[in-house]
C-alpha cells in the first residue's frame, strides 16, 4: 500500500497507471513476473490464462512498446518465425516506472509555480490599483 497525502494505492493500482495498463495488460504483466527467465509465445499466455488470442497480442505489443517485455524472432524450420516475450527484470521496470513519477513530479512542481506566480500577479495588480 503507498499513501500519497489522502490516497492511498495499491502497488498494481501505481503500476497500472504509471504505464497506462489495462487489467488484462497488468495481469499478462505479472504472467511475467512470475517467471522471469521463461520466454513465451502469445499463443501460449493466451492458453494458460485463458485469454483471447488478440487480446493477448494486443497487450504484448504495447507492453513490449512500453519496454516492459523484451521481444525475440525465433524462425520456424519450415518457414516463417514466431515472436517470443520475456520481462525485463523488476529493476529495470522500477526504474522506468521511477523515471514517469519523476517525470510527473516536475510537472506537479512547475504547475505548483504557476499558481504560485498567478497569486503573486493578483497581488502585485491589486496594489497598483489600490488607492493613494
Amino acid at each position: 500500500m503507498i499513501d500519497f497525502a489522502c490516497k492511498e494505492f495499491e502497488l498494481d493500482d501505481v503500476l497500472k497507471c504509471a504505464l497506462n495498463l489495462t487489467k488484462s495488460e497488468l495481469d499478462i504483466m505479472n504472467y511475467f513476473l512470475r517467471d522471469t527467465d521463461r520466454w513465451v509465445t502469445t499463443e501460449n499466455i493466451a492458453t494458460e490464462l485463458k485469454l483471447d488470442l488478440s487480446t493477448v497480442q494486443k497487450a504484448v505489443k504495447k507492453l513490449h512498446s512500453n519496454e516492459v517485455l523484451k521481444r525475440s524472432q525465433n524462425n520456424l524450420d519450415n518457414g516463417g518465425y514466431v515472436y517470443i516475450y520475456r520481462i525485463y527484470s523488476r529493476r529495470e521496470i522500477k526504474n522506468l516506472i521511477m523515471d514517469i513519477v519523476y517525470t510527473w513530479v516536475n510537472r506537479v512542481d512547475n504547475e505548483l509555480d504557476q499558481w504560485i506566480m498567478g497569486e503573486q500577479d493578483k497581488q502585485y495588480s491589486k496594489s497598483e490599483k489600490a488607492p493613494i
